[in-house]
């Protein structure tokens, strides 16, 4: 997937028996998803007009041009809605669309390689990055402290006990 292109929902399940349908939407305004012109599947070759009609709960409830029923929106669960990066807004300090992090190398405040940025998560507590190798980090200032997307790292503190060797021993005396 190309750094040019950055993913902003994914289609949830269909909602009615009209073709509206639910989108899991990452953007920081959950409406915001329509108001990027066409978005564009994983590959880049189909576009799809999103007209967003309601939100709630990071979901919207939208129509997408084309999709008539209830069997064309089931057909679109789980399609993955892109957008062209240069129609997005600039980022202002301290943010960063979650797209520029992918691939950044992770180093320790102790300098240890933890690995690369390989994905982000929310699984309803908060935002978790995970680095290579299935580590999990909470996305967090405190875990996170330092972003060097030009430098192409990002330095991590990992709370101490939430990994293998990311904080003291116990004594075994």
């Amino acid at each position: 997937m190309a750094r040019d292109r950055v993913l902003l929902g994914v289609v949830a399940a269909p909602h009615g028996v009209r073709g509206l349908v639910r989108i899991r939407s990452f953007t920081e305004d959950p409406m915001a998803l329509a108001a990027y012109g066409p978005l564009s599947d994983e590959s880049g070759k189909k576009e799809y007009r999103v007209e967003a009609l309601s939100a709630a709960r990071g979901a919207v409830l939208a129509r997408i041009e084309g999709v008539a029923d209830r069997t064309a929106a089931e057909a679109l669960r789980g399609l993955r809605l892109y957008v062209e990066r240069q129609r997005l807004p600039e980022t202002g300090e301290r943010e960063w669309y979650e797209a520029d992090l992918i691939g950044l190398e992770a180093i320790g405040t102790d300098g240890r390689d933890w690995g690369k940025v390989i994905a982000f998560h929310d699984f309803g507590a908060g935002s978790m990055m995970e680095v290579s190798g299935g580590v999990m980090l909470p996305f967090t200032d405190g875990a996170v402290p330092e972003i060097d997307v030009a430098g192409g790292k990002v330095l991590v503190d990992p709370p101490a006990g939430l990994l293998a060797g990311g904080g003291e021993k116990e004594d075994e005396s």
